[in-house]
């Protein structure tokens, strides 16, 4: 699984730092996650093929997680784009949207299909045979979601000595990678365990943007082995916190501590901290394994 910070500042773009934007890449697919200013170009300096993104997943409709879409779904268009587009994200993304193609007198020659999200409980709202996507309920000023990705029934290893000293037919590959057992030519069963080894360990990622302090969260990404959480503010802001309904470095850092995740992702930073070091400083105190959010950082989990 590779995470691509496409953007990780807050309210207001920077020169040289873009608003809310990542790139998932789990099992050959590749999902978008919040698309403030600048994504577009991010999407570039980063070299992400447009044609492979099918999924764009916003969180929220604060103008610096969304006001990039209409821009990209437009670009599409321009590249003759024909592959379905499917946009997951709040109760009224879809009028919003279609409002200003229309006003611009634009339009799309691929289907646009929006998934309107309104639950406050947590719920799948993607799947494959190997990836699920669920939403978790945040505590923002207004309906906000994060999401957790998560690989799931991912194919077994097979074990080629045993296929050899079995003389197992490489037809069944498929079938052995999936956990079946095999019947050879003599009618004799051979069990899945002999003929293969264990497989990838499967891969969660949470990205939880934006949000106060909310321990609730917890029990939606306990022991993930990444966790993106928004850290608007330092502990100097706290009170700016409360009010606006972000979190500080080290409140994210106690969800992580609280959660048994392995890595601790901060961003979201506010416009008005010059050095973004000051952050993971004060996160330490609570949590020790944290990376920090940069513009085209790429992190692999």
């Amino acid at each position: 699984m590779k995470i691509t910070i496409i953007g990780c500042y807050s309210a207001m773009p920077k020169i040289g730092n873009n608003l809310s934007s990542q790139v998932i890449e789990i099992q050959n697919e590749i999902f978008l996650v919040d698309c403030g200013e600048g994504t577009q170009v991010g999407l570039r300096k980063n070299k992400i093929n447009f044609s492979r993104i099918k999924h764009i997943f916003i969180s929220h409709l604060h103008g610096d997680h969304y006001f990039g879409l209409v821009g990209l779904i437009s670009t599409f268009s321009l590249l003759n784009r024909l592959a379905d587009l499917h946009v997951y994200g709040p109760l009224g993304i879809k009028e919003l949207i279609i409002n200003q193609i229309k006003a611009s007198g634009s339009w799309t020659k691929y289907n646009l299909i929006f998934h309107e999200l309104s639950s406050n409980k947590s719920e799948l709202i993607f799947s494959t045979d190997f990836i699920e996507v669920f939403t978790i309920p945040l505590s923002h000023r207004i309906y906000t979601n994060g999401f957790l990705f998560k690989e799931v029934n991912l194919p077994l290893n097979l074990n080629i000595d045993a296929i050899e000293k079995y003389n197992v037919n490489i037809a069944y590959s498929n079938k052995l990678k999936q956990g079946f057992d095999i019947v050879n030519e003599k009618g004799v069963v051979i069990k899945n365990s002999i003929l293969t080894r264990a497989g990838k360990v499967p891969k969660s990622y949470a990205y939880c943007s934006d949000t106060e302090y909310d321990e609730s969260i917890v029990k939606y990404i306990n022991n993930c082995d990444a966790l993106y959480h928004e850290s608007t503010f330092l502990e100097k802001h706290i009170k700016l916190s409360k009010t606006t309904k972000h979190s500080t470095a080290k409140q994210a850092a106690k969800i992580a501590k609280l959660s048994n995740v392995k890595l601790l992702i901060l961003g979201h930073y506010s416009s008005r901290y010059d050095n973004i070091d000051v952050f993971k400083i004060e996160a330490k105190t609570e949590f020790e394994n944290i990376v920090l959010a940069e513009d085209n950082k790429i992190i692999e989990i």
